[in-house]
C-alpha cells in the first residue's frame, strides 16, 4: 500500500508540474529549450516530495490513522521540498520555477497529495476490522504470536481463543486470568463455531498423532483461512522463530539456496555501492583519520578478525573509536566498551562514521552492503552453542548495514543476539535487492537523521 502511494504521489506531482509548466511558459519551453526544460524541473520536484515525504514518515500508514495526524507532517515535508528546491535553483535548466511558480507548485501538490491520502486513509480504515484468530496450540509459538499481536494494536488481527494441544498445559493461574479462552484441542469444532474466527493459526509444539487434519481442510474448504504458526509468525514481526523451526523446513523449502542471477545483481550492486561510497567519503574519511589520530593514542583503523562467508576468516577495517585493551573476564555476553569509547569514537559511532573503512572490505570480497553483521571470531563458537542455526548466518556474505541492525541495533546479551538471529534468518530466506534497496534507505536515513523505521 505504502508503495503504490509513493508512486501515485510521485508520478501526480510529476505530470501536473509539466502540465503547469507547458500552460504557463510564454514561449513554450519545448520551442525555446526542448523538453528537458520541463522534465527537469517536474522530476525534481517529485523527487524532493517523494525523499521529503519518506524523511517524515508520511509512507506508515499504519502509524498515520488520518489526515489530522498527517497535515503538520505534510507541511514540514512540503517545506522542505521546496527548501531544497530553492537551493538547486540554479541548477534546474532554463530557471523556470521562479518564486510565483513555486507558490503554484506547492498549491498544486497540496491539491493532488491531501485528496490522495484521503482515499489511503479510507482503504486503510476499512481493511482495519481486526480479522479474529484462533490458535491452535498454547505453547511457547502461540503464546509469541498472541504476545505480538497484542503488543501492536495497529495489526488487523485480534486473538479470540487457543485450543491446547495436550503437552503444553497452561497454569491455574493463566487459565483463570482474564483473555481469550482455552480449550482442550478436541473442542476446535465447538469454538470454531461459538468464535467464528476469520483465520485458524496452527502453532501445536507437537504435530505428530494430535492435528485435526480432516477438520482443519473442512474448516478451509468452508472459507476458513489456515495457515501455520511459523509461517504466520514470520509475516507478523519479519523475523523466524528458530526455537520452532525444524531442519527439514529449512532444507526443503531452500532457505540457502539463491540463484546465480541473483548473487550476481547482489555483488554487483555491492562493488558499485563501495566504490562510489570510497570515492564520495574519501574527503571526510581523511579529515576522520587525522582527527582520530589527533584525539587519542593509538593507530587511526581498527582491525579485528571476524567470521565471513562459508565461516571463512577476514579482517575487519574500521575508524578506531575506544582505546586501552578490554578487560580481563570480560564475557562474550556482558561487553560493555562504553568506560573504553574516545570522546572521538563516541561521536562517531553515533554518526556510524567508523563504518566507512569496511567500504574496502566490500571491494576485497570480504562483505556485502547488506547482510547478516560479521561476529567476532572468538565469541562465534561461544554463539553456536547457544543459538539455534547460528551457524545460517554464514551462508551469504555479511554485511555493512542489515536488516537485524536496523530493527534492533546494537546487541550483547544473549537475549538481544538471540532477536538479533531471527532477523538474520528472515534477511537469509527472502534476501533479494528490493529488500536491499530498504534496508540501505532506511539505513541511510538513521545516518542522516537517528531515525528509524520498523
Amino acid at each position: 500500500m505504502a508503495f503504490t502511494l509513493a508512486c501515485l504521489e510521485a508520478g501526480s506531482v510529476f505530470a501536473a508540474v509539466c502540465a503547469l509548466l507547458l500552460t504557463r511558459a510564454q514561449p513554450s519551453p519545448i520551442d525555446s529549450l526542448g523538453i528537458p526544460a520541463v522534465v527537469a524541473p517536474a522530476l525534481a520536484v517529485s523527487v524532493c516530495c517523494l525523499v521529503t515525504f519518506y524523511h517524515n514518515d508520511l509512507y506508515e500508514l499504519r502509524a498515520l490513522r488520518d489526515l489530522r495526524g498527517v497535515a503538520p507532517r505534510l507541511l514540514r515535508s512540503l517545506g522542505l521540498a521546496f527548501v531544497l528546491l530553492a537551493a538547486a535553483y540554479s541548477l534546474l535548466p532554463g530557471g523556470t520555477l521562479n518564486a510565483a511558480l513555486l507558490a503554484s507548485v506547492f498549491l498544486l501538490v497540496v491539491g493532488l497529495v491531501v485528496p490522495l491520502r484521503a482515499v489511503s486513509y479510507g482503504l486503510v480504515a476499512r481493511r482495519r476490522a481486526p480479522q479474529r484468530v484462533l490458535i491452535l496450540g498454547a505453547g511457547p509459538l502461540a503464546r509469541k504470536i498472541a504476545d505480538e499481536i497484542e503488543a501492536a494494536p495497529d495489526l488487523p488481527y485480534r486473538v479470540v481463543g487457543f485450543l491446547e494441544d495436550g503437552e503444553a498445559r497452561v497454569t491455574p493461574g493463566a487459565a483463570a486470568a482474564p483473555g481469550p479462552p482455552v480449550r482442550p484441542l478436541e473442542d476446535v469444532d465447538t469454538l470454531i463455531r461459538e468464535l467464528c474466527p476469520d483465520r485458524l493459526v496452527v502453532a501445536l509444539s507437537e504435530r505428530r498423532g494430535r492435528l485435526p487434519v480432516w477438520r482443519l481442510l473442512s474448516s478451509w474448504a468452508g472459507g476458513l483461512q489456515v495457515e501455520d504458526g511459523i509461517e504466520f509468525y514470520e509475516q507478523l514481526t519479519r523475523k523466524l522463530a528458530i526455537e520452532s523451526l525444524s531442519p527439514s523446513s529449512l532444507i526443503f523449502h531452500h532457505v540457502l539456496q539463491k540463484s546465480r542471477w541473483q548473487l550476481r545483481w547482489r555483488r554487483l550492486v555491492s562493488v558499485t555501492g563501495a566504490a562510489l561510497g570510497l570515492v564520495l567519503a574519501a574527503p571526510l574519511m581523511a579529515v576522520v583519520a587525522a582527527l582520530v589520530k589527533l584525539d587519542s593514542r593509538g593507530p587511526v583503523f581498527f582491525v579485528q578478525e571476524r567470521v565471513g562467508l562459508r565461516g571463512r576468516i577476514f579482517r575487519l577495517i574500521k575508524f578506531r573509536t575506544m582505546q586501552g585493551p578490554p578487560p580481563e573476564g570480560d564475557s562474550v555476553w556482558c561487553r560493555d566498551d562504553h568506560p573504553r569509547l574516545t570522546r572521538l569514537g563516541r561521536w562517531l559511532r553515533d554518526l556510524h562514521i567508523d563504518e566507512f573503512p569496511q567500504f574496502i572490505n566490500v571491494l576485497k570480497g570480504d562483505m556485502d552492503l547488506v547482510g547478516p553483521r560479521p561476529e567476532m571470531a572468538c565469541n562465534v563458537q561461544t554463539m553456536t552453542e547457544h543459538i539455534p542455526y547460528y551457524g545460517l548466518r554464514n551462508a551469504v556474505r555479511p554485511g555493512v548495514t542489515g536488516w537485524a541492525q536496523i530493527k534492533q541495533g546494537y546487541a550483547v546479551t544473549l537475549p538481544e543476539v538471540m532477536e538479533k538471529m531471527r532477523y538474520d534468518l528472515y534477511y537469509v530466506k527472502h534476501m533479494s535487492l528490493w529488500l536491499d534497496l530498504r534496508i540501505l534507505l532506511v539505513t541511510a536515513r538513521i545516518v542522516l537523521c537517528g531515525r528509524k523505521v520498523a
